[in-house]
């Protein structure tokens, strides 16, 4: 199989790389074992588009320190992730990973489009708003990024807060719920019926099938409150997560 090796990009190289072109970027850790898996598939695609004036295939590795404004600023969360289009406003893939996946994709996707770069491709409104930002010096410009941002980091405070918040009474909640199941067992002595039973049960004195079922009721009770358990310890650690991409994010 044909293939090529994938250009790397790095603070030094991003502008001049993907100036006027149309990208489609992977984002990777060289220990992900899905990197791993699509690699060969990554090269392949990249050979078919080497020396092309107007498309370009390429990677990022987001575990090389001097990379990580990259990743961050591209919102990069886990690997491997895929993006495409204007390398200052890249969008999310989408598809599969497979090779016929991704050339299909970047044949009907990485054509030139409207542009800072490719002016000549816009017409009416996205035309007239790009030469309206022409006529903006690059500190108005920056100006604009930077109002951007503000609003996307407070709402990403705010997203933060709120999933504490839920956790928190998700916690609240849980705890709540088996003080009351503790309590309704003591109250009612519960422990120490269900030894009567099993007591009489050994003796050969019980053996009626509706104390059978309800020793059975007891012990699917039990079974919900170990699968409580687990899905409790099993949310916590999907919160987990969520808080450390973001996290994640945030150190790039």
């Amino acid at each position: 199989a044909v293939s090529a090796e994938v250009i790397s990009l790095t603070p030094e190289n991003y502008s001049s790389a993907t100036a006027g072109k149309t990208v489609f970027i992977k984002f990777f850790a060289p220990w992900c074992g899905h990197c791993k898996s699509m690699a060969s598939d990554w090269e392949k695609l990249a050979a078919k588009y080497e020396g092309s004036e107007s498309e370009l295939i390429a990677e990022v590795d987001c575990t090389i320190e001097t990379n990580d404004g990259i990743c961050a600023e591209n919102g990069v969360q886990g690997f491997p992730t895929l993006k495409y289009g204007d390398a200052s406003a890249l969008e999310d893939y989408q598809g599969g990973r497979d090779y016929d996946s991704l050339e299909s994709f970047a044949a009907q996707n990485l054509k030139p489009t409207c542009s800072a770069f490719k002016i000549e491709l816009c017409e009416g409104d996205e035309k007239a708003k790009l030469e309206g930002y022409f006529n903006l010096s690059v500190d108005d410009l920056k100006a604009k990024v930077k109002e951007v941002e503000a609003i996307i980091k407070a709402s990403e405070e705010t997203f933060e807060k709120g999933l504490e918040e839920l956790q928190n009474t998700y916690m609240d909640m849980m705890e709540k719920h088996e003080e009351k199941m503790a309590a309704e067992k003591e109250k009612q002595h519960y422990g120490t019926i269900k030894s009567v039973i099993a007591y009489k049960k050994s003796q050969g004195e019980v053996s009626s099938r509706a104390v059978d079922e309800e020793v059975d009721d007891d012990d699917a009770i039990d079974d919900d409150m170990d699968d409580d358990d687990m899905d409790d310890d099993a949310m916590d650690d999907d919160m987990d997560d969520d808080m450390d991409d973001d996290r994640m994010g945030d150190e790039f």
